[in-house]
């Protein structure tokens, strides 16, 4: 973040671990939807998922299919596991802990566009904010999977929904890889993250770091 919170036209939220305390109840549903074809799969699913953060579900039981499974990727297969995962993780996502003072940075921020982007399914992201009544905070869109984040921000750009100066908030590798290949600062959140030594990572490649959202609320 090289500029005051309050310098920025637009911020660009990840959704697990930064807006919703949402990160566990993902990689316990990953687990829940390959048990079926054993312990240890599902397992190197969730490792796999764990070290992936930010990476849409659609790529990564591609990937449980094609490299875990060493099978064909069969429609109906992979309809099955992203059914599974939906139904596992749906319940979490309207009863898990929001981030405090996110009213309190939208006040804070009022003259900025907020977006979600998330790996998350997009259809699942926009019913969940609505029922829990954060939709309308992000009034620059809620966006996530089938497309990838990368597809996300420069869609968003080339329309001019991300503009003049943009902030990315996340809690993965993978969203400063996306920030960064989108030309957008980066702040790291690290209260719910599951990057393991986070702080050896933020360190080694100068990005700052807050807590929280509440944290950014009080700047």
């Amino acid at each position: 973040m090289n500029k005051l919170l309050t310098d920025y036209q637009t911020l660009v939220f990840d959704c697990d671990g930064v807006v919703l305390n949402s990160n566990k109840i993902k990689t316990q549903a990953f687990y829940e939807a390959t048990k079926h074809f054993g312990h240890e799969p599902a397992q190197a699913l969730v490792d796999y998922h764990v070290a992936n953060g930010g990476v849409s579900r659609y790529l990564k039981f591609e990937y449980f299919l094609k490299e875990i499974m060493q099978i064909s990727i069969v429609d109906s297969i992979l309809q099955d596991l992203l059914n599974r995962f939906a139904n596992a993780v749906k319940q979490g996502l309207m009863e898990c802990e929001v981030a405090p003072e996110l009213d309190s940075l939208k006040q804070k921020t009022a003259d900025a566009n907020w977006l979600i982007v998330s790996g998350g399914d997009q259809a699942e992201l926009r019913e969940v904010f609505k029922a829990r009544g954060l939709y309308q905070l992000f009034d620059g869109g809620i966006f996530g999977s089938p497309d990838d984040k990368d597809k996300i921000l420069a869609r968003e750009k080339s329309s001019k929904n991300i503009n003049g100066n943009a902030l990315f908030l996340g809690d993965s590798k993978y969203d400063y890889k996306a920030a960064s290949k989108a030309g957008l600062d980066f702040v790291f959140l690290s209260d719910w993250t599951e990057v393991k030594v986070w702080q050896a990572w933020v360190d080694e490649n100068k990005i700052q770091s807050y807590r929280n959202i509440e944290d950014l609320a009080i700047l």
